[in-house]
């Protein structure tokens, strides 16, 4: 298969979720449903992952990992009793950070490289990562949120991974790892407004159904309705990579959809894994 984006998907990241054995019950479905989401995305053999973090925050300009090798210690700082201190080992693909990089640079983005051995993990990075790929198997590329792009610049972002992996003759994955509705409050068993999941109900539903260009269009008022994690930045980052996915598809049959365990809650967020793949 050519390279390119093969597989997306929206991935949950809660702390509760971080250390298993301390998780509460109600988070232990996503848990589940994340390693088994996990199994299907390695099934397809990737040769990179790209995650696009909510908790790794860059004011200005884009960044883009080139370690070799992803080695540390994860802490939650705003959580350190759920998760103070988790060790973690992956491999990086410094290459295709380069040319993510470069094809960021080219669409006349403010884009550097990160490549300091102290660089650390946050916790949206390590959660899911560290349930869909136990084993360390496939190669990470990580990527910031970027305060000062609006949602317009990240799906072109998006877009721009999937050129990268095109040119790179590379198979890869797109994560946005982020919450859905997060208007957060006081209390880890609380869902969200009814409204609220009404709405997240309705974006679940027309991702099942593969509708990717009116969920680009919805995008500006979902996230504003339902106060998503980072106004959206990590959601649009993965719709730009399935558009370009859909757009790739040489069956011409556009892309399907699949939630993954449940949708639960964490102090008034809403959390699913959804995947999106070629029909």
């Amino acid at each position: 298969m050519a390279g390119g984006i093969i597989a997306s998907a929206i991935v949950p990241h809660t702390p509760r979720m971080g250390v298993e054995e301390m998780a509460p019950d109600f988070v232990r479905p996503l848990i589940q449903g994340q390693r088994e989401l996990g199994e299907e995305l390695r099934a397809l053999n990737p040769d990179v992952i790209v995650l696009q973090s909510s908790h790794w925050v860059s004011t200005f300009n884009w960044y883009v990992t080139v370690n070799k090798i992803h080695e540390g210690v994860c802490i939650a700082d705003e959580a350190p009793d759920l998760i103070p201190g988790s060790p973690y080992k992956y491999n990086g693909d410094p290459e295709f950070g380069h040319a993510v990089v470069d094809a960021i640079k080219g669409a006349d983005l403010g884009v550097g490289v990160m490549d300091s051995p102290h660089f650390k993990w946050d916790y949206a990075s390590y959660v899911p990562l560290h349930y869909l790929d136990p084993d360390a198997t496939v190669p990470v590329v990580l990527m910031p949120s970027v305060i000062c792009s609006d949602l317009d610049e990240n799906l072109k972002v998006g877009g721009l991974v999937h050129d990268a992996a095109v040119k790179s003759n590379k198979k890869a994955i797109f994560l946005g790892s982020c919450a859905l509705a997060h208007k957060v409050v006081r209390g880890p068993h609380l869902w969200p407004s009814q409204e609220h999941m009404d709405t997240d109900e309705k974006l679940i539903s027309m991702f099942c159904e593969g509708e990717i260009d009116a969920l680009i269009k919805w995008l500006p008022d979902y996230a504003r309705d339902v106060v998503t994690e980072m106004g959206g930045r990590p959601m649009a980052g993965m719709l730009g990579a399935t558009a370009a996915m859909a757009s790739a598809n040489s069956s011409g049959k556009g892309v399907r959809g699949k939630q993954w365990g449940p949708y639960g809650q964490s102090s008034g967020s809403g959390n699913a894994s959804i995947c999106v793949l070629p029909h």
